[in-house]
Parts: structure tokens; sequence; C-alpha cells
């Protein structure tokens, strides 16, 4: 018996000794590994679509109202069209031309540059946003209609990746009004949920200044609708924004009318009254049917990665300056942050260290679009700070190269301008602009509001 039992314990020796490391995993030894979305914007949806498409990875997606129409122009630049393989139906109108008016009311007309297969495409957030959600709950994204009120971080997130995420939420159901709590656990998050993130918040993603956008739907009649069958309107002047412009854009049966400010948040009201004046006889006559309000991040946040949770869309911070715009941005930082992660995953093998998404991830993100940021935020510096510098903007689109190099700029979404001569001409064309546009313009009425303005979120 005792040789028995030394030999027994001579074969555990052994075995140890000669033990080989564990198999990968898989969905088919252990459970895959879970991924939340929270947010189902062109953001959420187009990450939860990439997750979705993984048979490792578990995705849930989780969006407070799977009807929300997010307070938007709604302009998408042509490229997105082919990229992301929207159908028609998500666009509502093709703009090809734009009318631009200045402080004095000066107008100019551009779009003759566009090629007749070129335009902007004009949708409603509703039927865009909800053709992607589809999109991804259809490649095996799980759905929770829920709000997020708090998620657990494990303080050893960084280091340990057996630790998990508790997303806490409210549930809702079809015609309720009142959620019942609910927990999920993940092992890596993806923030897609807007300026007031929940998610930024719990992983101290740091704040940001932020802007108010104020639109109405205004419903007008079909002859003054015709007006904007490919048309849409900016306005610039301190009475409509001090540090933006004003809009009408066209909608399926409807003009979405707005403005938005960062400097000057508690006046949003009467620079809409403005916008509305402004617009005059072109909308006069028109019901209201929506009013739309919301923030819209200024500058990315200072931590867009903090373990294994990575912030995409308007909780990154993804708005450029000068446009205002951010469904493009948000859809494909979405995507690029999935596509990342997933790679790093090895197909559901493994987590990703913080680092890793950082140098994939973030580090592309800004290659490829940070000289957008860069230029967008010099120019509204430089044309929204006054009545004057506002005029020489407006007189500067009369020029074709301008023109040209700001629609293929935003169509396609690469900085563009790379005609030496051309450029040197429209130096010296910016600087008689500025002089003709100080010289005629009134000047800016004062206002201020120090205790506002330092406000983050």
């Amino acid at each position: 018996i005792m040789k028995f039992s030394i030999a027994l314990a001579l074969l555990a020796a052994s075995a140890n000794a000669f033990s080989v490391p564990s198999a990968p995993r898989t969905a088919t030894l252990l459970d895959a590994y879970k991924v939340a979305v929270v947010g189902g914007g062109p953001a959420g949806a187009c990450a939860a679509e990439v997750f979705a498409q993984e048979p490792n990875i578990e995705t849930y997606m989780i969006e407070r109202k799977f009807d929300n129409a997010k307070p938007c122009g709604g302009a998408i630049p042509l490229c997105m069209i082919g990229e992301f393989d929207l159908p028609e139906s998500t666009v509502d109108r093709k703009v090809r031309k734009m009318k631009m008016i200045s402080p004095t009311g000066l107008e100019v007309d551009i779009g003759d540059t566009l090629k007749p297969d070129e335009y902007i495409g004009m949708c409603r957030r509703e039927v865009l946003d909800g053709f992607l959600r589809d999109r991804a709950v259809e490649y095996g994204a799980k759905p929770i209609n829920g709000l997020v009120t708090s998620i657990d971080i494990p303080s050893d997130h960084k280091e340990n990746k057996d630790s998990q995420y508790t997303l806490h939420y409210q549930k809702f159901s079809p015609g309720t009004s009142v959620g019942t709590p609910e927990s999920l656990s993940v092992d890596l998050i993806v923030g897609a949920d807007g300026a007031n993130s929940r998610v930024a918040k719990a992983m101290d993603a740091g704040e940001y200044n932020f802007a108010i956008a104020f639109q109405e739907r205004i419903k007008i009649s079909e002859e003054k609708m015709e007006f904007y069958e490919e048309m849409a309107e900016m306005y610039v002047g301190d009475d409509v924004s001090p540090d933006f412009y004003g809009w009408v854009f066209p909608k399926y049966d409807h003009v979405g009318v707005g403005t938005g400010t960062v400097v000057n948040r508690p006046a949003i009201k009467q620079y809409q009254k403005a916008i509305r004046e402004r617009a005059g006889d072109k909308i006069e006559g028109g019901k209201i049917i929506k009013v739309e309000a919301h923030p819209i991040p200024e500058h990315p946040r200072p931590r867009r990665v903090q373990g294994r949770i990575a912030l995409v869309g308007d909780a990154a911070g993804y708005v450029t300056k000068c446009s205002g715009e951010g469904i493009y941005f948000a859809a494909k930082s979405g995507r690029m942050a999935a596509e990342s992660i997933v790679k790093l995953m090895q197909g559901g093998s493994r987590l990703p260290s913080q680092a890793e998404i950082e140098d994939t991830y973030i580090r592309d993100y800004d290659r490829a679009y940070g000289p957008t940021y860069a230029v967008l935020d010099i120019l509204q510096k430089v044309f929204y700070s006054n009545n004057g510098a506002r005029e020489a903007f407006v007189e500067l689109c009369k020029s074709k190269y301008v023109q040209q190099v700001t629609f293929d700029s935003y169509l396609y979404k690469k900085v563009q301008g790379n005609n030496p001569l051309d450029d040197l001409k429209l130096l010296g064309e910016t600087i008689g602009c500025l002089i003709k546009g100080y010289s005629v313009a009134k000047p800016d009425q004062p206002f201020s509001n120090p205790v506002e303005s330092m406000k983050r979120i």
C-alpha cells in the first residue's frame, strides 16, 4: 500500500512538473467575453454591429429610447452613404446648394463646384439611428431598453483581466415610464452615451466645454418647401450666435431651424428667435412641430480610455468646430474602436489592455482626423469671432476655389487644398475680405456670463 501511495505521489508530481499552458479562452470552453455598448446612436450602433459579428463576443446595446430623435441638424457627408452602406431611405433630402447669409444680409450661393452625383445628405436622426440600431441587432447585438444609472469599476481593472464591470440600469418595458432595476456584468464597455455620458463620469474621463444646440422643426407649406428642395441655409451674425451659425436645413416634410453657442448659452432662446426672424418669409406661417435642445462637446475629453472602457462619439468629444459636425465622426469612431478591440481580442481569446486600445483606436483616430479638427478650430476662431470676420467669411465663399476645397473636405473627410498658387491667392483674398468686412460690419453686442461660461460637463 505504501509503495502504491508513493507511486501515486510521484505520478502527481511529474504531472505538475510537465503541465502545459491552459488553452485559449473560447466560447466552446468558457462563456464568451461580454461587451456592453452604452448608447444606441450612430457611435453605439456602429460599434455594436462590429462586436456582434464576432462569434466569441456577447454584445449588449443599452439605449434609453429606441425611438429617440437627438436634436441635430442632420447633415451627413457623401462618403458616409457608401462607407456605412446606408440605403437612400435614410436620406430625406440631397442638398446641392448652400446659401450663406452675412450679418448685413449679403447672400452667397455655393454649390456650383459639385458634380452631378455629389450632395450633402439631410436625414432625421430617428430614421438614421433606427436603421443603424436595427442592423446591429440583426447581426446579433442584444438590445436593452434601459438607462444606466451607475457602474461598478473594480480598483484593479487596469491590471486584473479577470475583473468585470457591473452596470446598474433601469430597464423599461414598452408603454411604461417607470423602470425596474437590473444589473449586468461585462468584460469591456464602450461608452457611446452622448455629451452627458455616465460612462465618462464613471471612468473619470475628465470634463469638457460644451455648446448648446437648439432646433425647432417647422412644418411649412409645400410651396415654401420647394425652395428647400435641394437648398440649405447658413446665417452668421451675433444676432443668431456670437460664436457659431444659425441654420435652416430641409427634412422630409419640414425644415429644421436652429442655432448654437458656447460662450453665451443662457441666451440661446434669444438667438433662436433671431434665426426665425432672419429666415423671414421663407418659413412664415409654419407650425412648430418639435422643439429640441442638447449639449454638444467642444473638444475631446482628457481621457478617452480607462482600463477596458473606451469612449466614442459625443461621449469622447468628437464634434468639429466651425461646422459642428458629429454624425460621421460618431459612426466612424464607434466602428474604429470596435474593429481595433476585436482585432486585439484575437477571436475572443483574450482581453486588450488600456495601452493596447490607446495604441490602436486612439492613435489611428487622431492620426486620421486630428488635422481636420485643428483646421476647423482655427477657422472658427478666425471667422466666427465678430461680425467683421463673419462678413469676410461669407464674402470669401464667392471664391470657386474656397467652395471646391470646402465641399471636397466635407464630403470626403480629408483636408483639401494642395495648390500653392491658389493657396497664396486665397491668403490675399482673405486679407482683403477681412478689411472690407470690418469696414461694413456693425459692432457685436456685448454680453457677460462669467459663471455660466465656466461650466463644464
